[in-house]
């Protein structure tokens, strides 16, 4: 049957809606049930705090439920291989940190920026560098004549090789020109409580350690930020003491690459309109985090940026995974 050309042309112009109507509805339903928003660290963590502050934002402005779920182990990779082979609907996320960046080198097998697509970036901090309050020095310059005077007998204890703290230590030994010994551990928390136990000299902390600090019961010698932090407002930087040394730790969310560029959009418009919010800026401040709010494109290229930056310290120092 042959149709009349008014008709055809009806047919054409809907079939080339859509495709535009099928996002429009992709935006429109999603999410109809729980989102799981996967992290890489233990409970307690810098990651895992930002992860469920981001899932409760999330949560309250998509109105279903982001639960947080825990996935250590493997310098964050189990996590991430949790996510790649996700479907890519919107239904599995990435807690997106500097990690992913340092692995994208440190592991030859993986390729992160391939598997993961950018969604959101949300916040950044600094590292501390943290001893138990009996250890004799007091400050970094005591700290960095102590070490010198003493080679290979100063442990410092990291959250597991390939992690940011991990990297940022190394960094200090590498541009101070310091012999100290890396003690991995399952996480931060893990360290912490090796540290408060006097069995480690020196800890790279995220700003879960702040509390402790706050508390008398671990100093604080520096941040390793370029400037000095609102939280820790006594406290210098490692930079005043090694200079052109700055480390910073970032955190966001992923999907699945092929992920819907509308439920991506979607997600990004919701965590930075979360982020806009006074009260949740305050919230992260209090916590030691600055927020950092970022475009799909953006945090895409802020990923680049840091993938560049640690590759380069791992070629240097010669690091491999353990």
């Amino acid at each position: 049957m042959k149709l009349p050309r008014r008709k055809l042309l009806y047919l054409a112009a809907g079939a080339a809606a859509l495709p535009a109507l099928s996002r429009v509805a992709t935006a429109q339903t999603y999410p109809t049930r729980p989102v799981r928003l996967i992290v890489g660290f233990a409970a307690g963590t810098g990651p895992d705090i930002v992860a469920r502050l981001t899932a409760e934002w999330l949560s309250e402005r998509l109105a279903q439920q982001f639960v947080v779920e825990d996935r250590q182990g493997g310098a964050s990779n189990i996590a991430v291989e949790v996510v790649v082979r996700a479907p890519p609907d919107g239904y599995t996320l990435l807690q997106v940190t500097s990690a992913n960046a340092i692995n994208a080198t440190l592991y030859s097998g993986l390729n992160f920026v391939r598997d993961i697509a950018p969604i959101a970036s949300v916040a950044s901090a600094p590292f501390v560098l943290v001893v138990n309050p009996s250890f004799p020095p007091k400050t970094v310059a005591e700290f960095l004549a102590y070490a010198k005077a003493n080679p290979g007998k100063i442990n410092m204890g990291s959250s597991s090789t390939g992690t940011t703290p991990y990297m940022s230590g190394e960094l200090f030994k590498m541009m101070a020109g310091i012999d100290i010994v890396h003690v991995p551990y399952r996480g931060t928390p893990q360290a912490i409580n090796e540290l408060l136990a006097g069995r480690l000299e020196l800890v790279v902390a995220d700003m879960s350690s702040i509390e402790y600090i706050k508390a008398g019961k671990l100093r604080a010698l520096a941040v390793t930020t370029a400037t000095q932090q609102d939280a820790l407002p006594d406290i210098p930087t490692l930079g005043d003491f090694v200079p052109g040394y700055e480390a910073t730790t970032w955190y966001g969310i992923g999907a699945p690459r092929n992920t819907p560029s509308e439920i991506i959009e979607l997600l990004n418009t919701a965590t930075n309109a979360a982020l806009a919010d006074p009260k949740n800026k305050a919230h992260l401040a209090d916590l030691g985090f600055t927020v950092n709010a970022h475009s799909p494109a953006d945090f895409e290229k802020l990923i680049a940026e840091e993938t560049e930056k640690w590759g380069n310290v791992i070629r240097a120092a010669n690091i491999k995974p353990e």
